[in-house]
């Protein structure tokens, strides 16, 4: 218990402890010795107890997990009322408890006992007791104090980067800070009076009321409570406090409810299920506007890219096309956003294995044609690992990317797009990105800009902040960091001023490749028999001009009997069929089992605007709404030839 990373509250402004199960002492910070004094080598928390010596014990089963009430005798005889914490730890497999007290009023404890020159303080900053057993020698990567505290804990560098974050951190705030190396100003809203970066600058030991980004998106008020466990390191805690409490009065403790308001039944129980009916209402109106707008949308896009598809590079109408396009583009991911928040499930983002060249040179292909002056060059590895991704999030992440670098560049400047497989074996960090050994695909983008000053770069992946001026939000690489951490990869990025800047995505890879291949108008061109079916007649006319334009026989079907009657009635096979899943009557799920039992020749594909689900996962035959004619085709064509 000697190392000084171990014991992370030595120079903390509250009293802290580290104690036997039995409530023996066995360590104690300088903030402790100042309000209790020098302990004998035997003290025991009941030595400083004030009040009856049989309540410790239930007092340390109590304080694990929550806020409790403690009075302590302090070393002017005088007695103190705290506000206790404790988490308990293992070192060597012997258990220990950590003791924080704070406090009522949430401020720190005052310099009000024992004054005693800097060079006395110096030799007893950290104090262990001389009777205590001979010191465990640490493992090497020493466990984070405050790992099963049941508060969010992390140790964070002034540099603003998270070191490590214990358990209740990582369930609060997202996996993407569980390894370190994530930005602490991502869990930074900007409703903060202080930025995240003069935050851990400056010396904050008395708390301080701030407003986190949960791992939800939603934002939640804390007491921020920290001390410099070293010169370049700091740790933060965070207490939940009421949204009511004024920054000036926050407090490190747990709120009581309000007064009159039980904790069941009751008005509190009352407001409750108010609220939670509110809430379902909200949740179930979103998912009917996500589910109508992405009808729409699909409708939209499969008439736009099939006149595309059919228009001469220099007809007069083809730009108004790709921009009706675009805009459609931005508006479905929006809609899929609001649907994937308006479901309940967690896994309403599903990820598909797939090639990224695609992807990125679809990402490029957007903004090639508004920037003829820009030179572009593609060096990709055209036998590339297969990735797991969400397409939409991804590619909405790497049009970000290089969005800001054409926006770093002079007109003329040169924008390089690369791709290649990683294979590592050993943990490796490449600037601020920290990688576990496996298969990786790397996706690079560089450009010839002005790259970024020192002191502007630890901040690149915070929320909010932002150097290009008011009209920017400063979203755009937190938003990048965020759907890469969601995907597993990480994010790293190098730039020298004046030369320009590389931003290069990791993503975990399978050692299988996938074809990369692009299918001409030709190619998607069939002559199979496909029956179309969605209660939109949006869509079904949709479907039946893009396929029957392409050498297709498509029958239509607004419900799930009616599908059933044209498939009894025809007297063509029908080789595929294209579902909605959610349709009134009979989903899209009971028909495709139906239709297998009366033809298990035709091969199934589901469609639906709502983010896939587990149950979904099976099979790979999916369009996710809203999906263009190209979409539409190259399905149809991949399931023809499986």
């Amino acid at each position: 218990m000697r190392r000084e990373t171990d014991f992370v509250l030595e120079q903390a402004a509250w009293p802290a402890m580290v104690l036997e199960e039995t409530g023996a002492i066995r360590r104690y910070n300088r903030a402790a010795l100042q309000a209790f004094g020098p302990l004998e080598p035997s003290a025991t928390l009941t030595s400083l107890w004030a009040g009856e010596s049989s309540a410790v014990e239930t007092f340390i089963v109590d304080a694990q997990g929550k806020a409790c009430p403690a009075r302590l005798r302090l070393a002017n005889n005088a007695q103190g009322d705290f506000i206790a914490h404790i988490s308990r730890i293992t070192r060597e497999e012997h258990p220990y408890l950590v003791l924080q007290l704070f406090k009522e009023t949430g401020g720190q404890f005052p310099d009000m006992v024992i004054r005693q020159s800097e060079s006395e303080l110096k030799k007893t900053s950290v104090v262990e007791k001389s009777e205590a057993p001979p010191p465990r020698t640490p493992p090497a990567e020493a466990p984070f104090l405050l790992e099963n505290s049941h508060w969010p804990a992390l140790l964070v560098n002034r540099n603003g980067m998270i070191l490590k974050a214990n358990r209740a951190a990582v369930q609060a705030f997202g996996t993407n800070i569980e390894k370190g190396g994530a930005p602490f100003g991502t869990l930074w809203m900007p409703e903060n009076k202080q930025t995240a970066y003069d935050y851990l600058q400056s010396s904050n030991e008395t708390p301080y009321s701030v407003h986190l980004r949960l791992k939800t998106g939603l934002a939640s008020t804390y007491s921020a409570q920290s001390v410099r466990s070293e010169d370049t390191v700091v740790v933060v805690q965070f207490f939940k406090t009421s949204t009511e409490t004024p920054a000036t009065q926050a407090s490190p403790f747990n709120a009581p409810p309000p007064a009159g308001l039980g904790t069941a039944g009751g008005a509190h129980a009352e407001i409750s299920s108010a609220h939670k009916q509110k809430l379902e209402c909200a949740l179930q109106l979103a998912r009917s506007v996500a589910l109508d707008f992405n009808n729409a949308l699909t409708s939209i896009l499969g008439h736009t890219s099939l006149l595309l598809s059919r228009t001469e590079a220099n007809h007069p109408f083809r730009e108004s096309l790709a921009e009706i396009e675009k805009s459609a583009t931005k508006a479905a991911e929006i809609a899929n956003d609001l649907a994937a928040f308006s479901r309940q499930e967690k896994e309403s983002r599903v990820q598909t294995a797939g090639n990224l060249n695609t992807l990125l040179e679809r990402a490029m292909e957007s903004f090639k044609g508004e920037h003829p002056s820009i030179t572009w060059s593609l060096q990709f590895d055209r036998k590339l690992y297969t990735s797991s991704f969400d397409e939409a999030k991804l590619q909405q992440a790497l049009s970000k990317i290089i969005e800001n670098a054409i926006q770093a560049m002079k007109p003329d400047g040169r924008i390089t797009l690369q791709t290649r497989n990683l294979e590592l074996t050993e943990p490796t960090q490449d600037c601020n990105a920290k990688l576990s050994p496996g298969n990786y695909v790397v996706l690079e983008v560089s450009d010839t800009g002005e790259g970024i000053a020192p002191d502007v770069l630890p901040r690149i992946f915070e929320p909010f902040f932002t150097t290009k001026g008011r009209n920017h939000r400063g979203l755009g690489l937190a938003w990048v960091y965020g759907i890469v951490t969601n995907h597993g990869g990480a994010v790293a990025v190098s730039t020298k001023v004046g030369v320009g800047t590389s931003v290069r995505v990791y993503l975990p890879a399978n050692k299988k490749v996938v074809r990369d291949t692009k299918l001409s108008n030709d190619e998607l061109r069939g002559k199979e028999t496909v029956l179309f079916v969605d209660d939109e007649e949006l869509l079904l006319t949709m479907g039946l001009m893009v396929l029957s334009s392409y050498g297709y026989t498509v029958l239509t079907a607004g419900s799930g009997q009616k599908a059933l009657d044209v498939l009894a009635g025809s007297k063509a096979k029908v080789d595929v069929m294209i579902t909605d899943l959610v349709m009134p009557g009979m989903s899209g799920h009971e028909l495709s089992e139906r239709v297998h039992a009366l033809s298990p020749q035709t091969r199934i594909i589901w469609a639906s605007g709502y983010p896939r689900n587990q149950k979904d996962q099976q099979s790979e035959n999916y369009l996710q709404k809203p999906f263009t004619a190209q979409d539409l085709l190259r399905k149809v064509k991949e399931t023809m030839t499986e």
